[in-house]
C-alpha cells in the first residue's frame, strides 16, 4: 500500500509516494530499537553527543533540499521553510551543548561517611509521532532530546508529508548513528496506533487533542509515561496602552505565519474597545498587501493549507461564524485565481462564543477579533477555552503584564515582541493542550528516569 504525496500549491498535483509500513514491519522496527538500546545508553552522554553532532552536520548539508521539499509537499512558503531548517538545527545543537547541565548526577546529601546522588537514566524505546505543520522542527523537537538522553526511537511522521519523512530516514541512515537507534515507520493513524501498542517504554506525541486523549488511555493501560503537545487556541490581548505600530507586525506573524497552521498561534484576538477599530484597520492593511501564492516562490508570503481536508474544515468554521452573525472584514473565501488548498487571510468581527471559530482550534489563516471593556473581562475571555498552550499580552505596563500573565491559564505567555520559544524554555500547555514539557532542563527530565544511589565513601 502506498501513501500518495501531493502539492497543495499546484491543485494537488502528485509528487511521489511512500510505502505504508505493515504491522509486522512496525514490530520489527521496535525490536531493532529494543536491541540497540543497551549499547546506545551504555556509551554515555559524550559518546552519544559525538554521534548526534555528525547527524546534525548531515542535516545542515541538506538544508536547501529539505526546505524545497517542505515547501513543495506541505505548502510552507520557501523562505519560512528555510527558517524552519535553521531553527531546528539550532535547537538540536542546544540539546547537545547543554545536556550535561541537566543530566549530570546531582548530589543531594553528603557527609564524612556517605554520598547520595540522583542520576538521570534513559527510559528505553520511545514511540515518537509528529504532525506535518513544521516537518523538520517537529522531528527535532520530538527526537533530539530523546537521542541525547539515551533513548532509542521509532518515529512516525505525518501521512501528509511522507516524502519528507523518507528524506529524514535517508539522511539518518547515511549518518554516523548506530543501527537501531533511530527507526522510522510510515503511514496514517492506523500505523501510529500499531506503533504505540508495541513494546515501547514511552510515547511522545504532537498533534490533535482528540488523538492525544486516546493515546493517554493507551499509555495508562501500559503504565508508561506519555509526553504530549496538543491543540491550542492562544489568546492575544491588546490593552489600551499598547504601542500598536510596534506590535502589529508581531500580531500578524503570530496568526498568519505558515498560513496560520501553528499550534500555539494567536487564534483569538481581544482588543480594548478604545483601540479596536485601529487594530482591525491596521491588520487589514497589512493582510491585503501580502502575496498569496505558490509556496515555492520566494515572493510568496502566504501559501496554501496542507491539504484539501484542512481547507474544507476551515470553510466550515468560517461559514458557521457568518451564519451566526460574524462580519468578514477581509478575506472570507478562496482566491479566485489560484487552484489548490488556498484560503484568503481573514479577519472576523462580531464574534459570539457559540461560534466554532471561538470554541474550536482554527488551524488556518482566520483571526476572530473581539472588543473588551475591562482587564477582568479580557482575562475571562482569554481563559474561556478548553486549551491552554500559549498567550500573548500587548501592553507597555510591566505591572499589568505581570498581573495578567499570572492569571492566564496557559503554559507560556509573552509580552509584545518577545518570543517565549527558546530551546532553553519549557514548551507545553495547560488543560487540553497537553501533558509535560519539551526543551530545556524540563524536557530532559521528562525523557529520563530518576534513580537515587546512596553509598559509603
Amino acid at each position: 500500500m502506498k501513501l500518495i504525496s501531493t502539492n497543495p500549491s499546484k491543485n494537488f498535483e502528485r509528487i511521489g509516494d511512500a510505502t505504508v509500513s505493515t504491522e509486522e514491519e512496525v514490530a520489527q522496527k521496535v525490536a531493532l530499537a529494543r536491541e540497540a538500546f543497551p549499547s546506545w545508553a551504555g556509551i554515555g552522554l559524550d559518546g552519544r553527543i559525538k554521534h548526534i553532532k555528525k547527524l546534525i552536520a548531515a542535516f545542515d548539508t541538506k538544508k536547501k533540499d529539505l526546505s524545497a521539499l517542505m515547501s513543495q509537499e506541505m505548502g510552507m512558503p520557501i523562505l519560512q521553510a528555510a527558517d524552519d531548517l535553521i531553527y531546528g538545527i539550532e535547537f538540536f545543537l542546544w540539546y547537545c551543548d547543554h545536556a550535561h547541565e541537566s543530566l549530570d548526577p546531582e548530589t543531594t546529601y553528603e557527609d564524612e561517611k556517605e554520598l547520595h546522588q540522583v542520576f538521570r537514566e534513559p527510559r528505553g524505546v520511545v514511540a515518537a509521532i509528529v504532525p506535518w505543520n513544521f516537518p523538520f522542527s517537529n522531528f527535532v523537537w520530538q527526537v533530539g532530546q530523546n537521542l541525547v538522553c539515551g533513548n532509542t526511537i521509532v518515529f512516525k511522521h505525518s501521512e501528509e508529508t511522507p516524502l519528507f519523512g523518507k528524506a529524514i530516514e535517508d539522511i539518518v541512515r547515511g549518518a554516523d548513528l548506530p543501527a537501531g537507534v533511530f527507526n522510522e515507520v510510515c503511514g496514517a493513524g492506523k500505523v501510529g496506533d500499531a506503533l504505540v501498542h508495541q513494546d515501547v517504554d514511552m510515547i511522545c506525541f504532537t498533534g490533535s487533542t482528540k488523538v492525544g486523549q486516546y493515546l493517554y488511555t493507551v499509555a495508562a493501560k501500559k503504565m508508561i509515561p506519555i509526553l504530549m503537545e496538543l491543540g491550542g487556541s492562544a489568546p492575544g490581548i491588546v490593552f489600551e496602552d499598547a504601542d500598536i505600530n510596534a506590535v502589529i507586525g508581531t500580531i500578524y506573524n503570530n496568526r498568519f505565519m505558515n498560513c496560520g497552521q501553528i499550534c500555539d498561534g494567536l487564534k483569538r484576538l481581544m482588543v480594548h474597545e478604545s483601540r479596536f477599530d485601529e487594530v482591525v484597520a491596521k491588520l487589514k492593511k497589512i493582510i491585503e498587501r501580502k502575496v498569496i501564492g505558490d509556496a515555492e516562490k520566494k515572493t510568496t508570503d502566504i501559501g496554501p493549507l496542507v491539504a484539501k481536508r484542512q481547507l474544507e474544515l476551515l470553510e466550515e468554521q468560517v461559514t458557521d461564524a457568518v451564519n451566526k452573525g460574524a462580519t468578514i472584514v477581509t478575506g472570507g473565501g478562496k482566491p479566485e485565481d489560484l487552484k489548490g488548498a488556498y484560503y484568503l487571510p481573514t479577519i472576523l468581527t462580531d464574534i459570539t462564543k457559540n461560534m466554532r471559530v471561538w470554541s474550536e482550534e482554527v488551524f488556518g489563516p482566520v483571526l476572530p477579533v473581539i472588543p473588551f471593556e475591562s482587564e477582568a473581562q479580557a482575562i475571562r475571555m482569554a481563559n474561556h477555552t478548553q486549551y491552554g498552550l500559549g498567550g500573548y499580552i500587548f501592553t507597555e505596563s510591566s505591572e499589568r503584564f505581570d498581573r495578567v500573565a499570572a492569571q492566564l491559564k496557559t503554559g507560556m505567555v509573552s509580552q509584545n515582541n518577545v518570543s517565549y520559544v527558546k530551546a532553553s524554555n519549557p514548551f507545553g500547555g495547560y488543560k487540553k493542550s497537553g501533558l509535560g514539557r519539551e526543551h530545556g532542563t524540563y524536557g530532559f527530565h521528562e525523557l529520563t528516569q530518576v534513580k537515587v544511589i546512596s553509598k559509603t565513601k
